[in-house]
């Protein structure tokens, strides 16, 4: 099925993992036939400074890399939560087309359009650590919290437990990361995600009262969003027991140590993981192609980035990194 990626561009750090995550997919998915929107944060009262990428020199390589660079206005978040901008920003998607959104420090490493998204249920990462909420030693446990919020807004808390946990776990509860996420419809996606965010900051129940929001409000109001959409609990496990598929799919964390979405063959493990952008030494194929085409489209920003793999080396297979737990495998 033909559907649109999402990623955020601005200036900084985002700007260059956006080059990074076009020319990975442009390398390892080329029968990809959907856009690619590269989300633009505008300069306004809610930034101290301007987050548009300015540099001519990047915008030329993203849009040769087949980006297109949409701006969108902040009107709820900005500089002082700039996670929200993956909220925000399903706002320039077109409407009713499926999507899926990916953080900008990722790497596609295979053919992403045979991922089996279930476009109908909505789900999200399921590489994910018990991170919130935080709980205090007089309580509210686990419980009591997520429930205040399915509470909150009218949802059935005991159909989105996994009831294989224990009580008081907080595998038990309904968690995502919000590194990536997708359903069939941004407009409506989107409109919730914004509407139960702003509702938990703005007006939350008295169990977060202790709780802390920053950084993690787009992963508290996700699960919320995903099962009011009737999403599953375990992020595309339906679709991975129809079959083995014959390729390899992945994204890489570029920023931190990679992750599997899915792979249907085992991989021998690295000597040395794979912990930075420094690191894509001869990530084979890729930095090989990498550097003939985008480097020396823009060397003076991204020089720094892949001189790694810049070097005189003879190896011609990718040595996978130690990707830890899967994202969308059961």
């Amino acid at each position: 099925m033909k559907f649109n990626i999402l990623i955020i561009g601005q200036s900084g750090r985002l700007q260059y993992e956006a080059i990074l995550f076009l020319a990975s997919l442009r390398q390892s998915a080329p029968d990809f036939n959907g856009q690619v929107f590269v989300a633009e944060p505008q300069h306004n009262e809610r930034w101290d400074q301007n987050p548009a990428i300015t540099d001519p020199e990047i915008r030329e390589v993203i849009e040769n890399l087949g980006g297109k660079i949409t701006p969108f206005e902040n009107t709820h978040f900005g500089g002082y939560y700039p996670y929200g901008n993956k909220i925000e920003a399903l706002s320039v998607l077109p409407e009713g087309e499926p999507f899926v959104f990916f953080d900008t420090d990722t790497l596609i490493t295979g053919a992403l359009d045979r991922v089996p998204f279930d476009f109908e249920r909505p789900s999200a990462s399921l590489k994910v650590e018990g991170t919130w909420p935080v709980i205090e030693l007089y309580g509210p446990g686990y419980t009591a919290t997520w429930k205040s919020l399915y509470d909150k807004f009218k949802l059935d808390f005991e159909s989105s437990l996994d009831v294989s946990q224990p009580d008081e776990y907080w595998r038990r509860y309904l968690y995502f990361n919000a590194g990536y996420f997708y359903y069939k419809c941004p407009k409506i996606f989107g409109d919730r995600f914004l509407n139960y965010a702003l509702a938990i900051r703005d007006d939350g129940p008295k169990e977060l009262v202790c709780q802390e929001l920053d950084p993690w409000l787009d992963q508290v109001a996700l699960p919320l969003v995903i099962h009011s959409f009737g999403g599953p609990v375990m992020s595309l496990r339906p679709a991975i027991w129809m079959g083995p598929c014959p390729v390899t799919i992945a994204s890489c964390r570029c920023s931190t140590r990679a992750r599997v979405i899915w792979r249907s063959k085992p991989w021998r493990r690295p000597s040395r993981p794979i912990r930075s952008r420094k690191s894509l030494r001869p990530m084979s194929p890729f930095a090989e192609w990498f550097t003939k085409n985008a480097v020396r489209r823009c060397g003076r920003c991204l020089i720094k980035i892949t001189c790694p793999a810049k070097r005189n080396r003879s190896e011609t297979q990718l040595n996978a990194p130690d990707f830890g737990c899967a994202d969308l495998r059961p």
